[in-house]
């Protein structure tokens, strides 16, 4: 059975492991603060634009998702913007990922901000199977500095 809510204070541990191997997916290291930064935000209250949820079975966690609320120029409502989220490989395949969306979902539309988008790989396959199956793929390509 699993159970997704919201993160909290002791699931530290384990959320930076799962964050850990979601980055390293992305060839990405960040550096010990940014891990403590984002966390504490994560479970502050003060910082309500800024949110997660994690996915529990059998006592241990077995995915994150990370979502922020932020004002759009081309509507009158915030949207939402699905940073992150990842499964436990063990899991994958499940409905873990799906149910996580949903939750984000569903936050989004209790928010008043029922747009959410999410960025991900072109090669990202076995994601793309699921994203193609409960969202609209665009046509937009990102761009950063």
């Amino acid at each position: 059975m699993v159970q997704i809510r919201p993160l909290h204070q002791s699931d530290f541990d384990e959320w930076s492991a799962l964050w850990l191997r979601y980055l390293a997916f992305y060839e990405t290291l960040l550096d010990d603060d940014i891990y403590h930064t984002t966390f504490a935000r994560l479970i502050d209250p003060s910082h309500a634009h800024q949110n997660a949820f994690v996915a529990e079975a059998d006592g241990r966690l077995i995915g994150l998702v990370h979502y922020i609320f932020h004002a759009h120029n081309w509507q009158a409502e915030d949207v939402t913007y699905l940073q992150d989220l990842y499964a436990d490989p063990s899991v994958r395949g499940t409905g873990v990922g799906r149910k996580l969306i949903k939750a984000v979902f569903r936050a989004a539309d209790d928010n008043g901000t029922p747009t959410v988008y999410w960025n991900t790989q072109h090669f990202n396959e076995t994601a793309r199977q699921l994203y193609d199956r409960i969202a609209q793929l665009t046509p937009f390509i990102k761009y950063q500095r």
